[in-house]
């Protein structure tokens, strides 16, 4: 992964955040990948998952099978 990949990402920080600065941000990269960081240590980098493990990573926390 190169640091232009991030250029252009569209962040959103989740719902579930509070107003404690426990955070965290979700990004759609141009790549289809999806990248996730910390929205108070932006500079650390995010954690970047491909579309298919991505997808049942949100599909299993829609579902209830995982318990946040």
């Amino acid at each position: 992964m190169t640091s232009d990949e991030f250029d252009g990402a569209a962040w959103h920080k989740s719902t579930y955040s509070g107003s404690d600065n426990g955070c965290v941000e979700r990004g759609q990269l141009r790549t289809g990948r999806q990248a996730v960081r910390d929205t108070k240590d932006r500079a650390r980098g995010a954690v970047v998952f491909e579309p298919v493990p991505w997808q049942t990573f949100v599909n299993a926390v829609r579902s209830g099978a995982l318990s946040l």
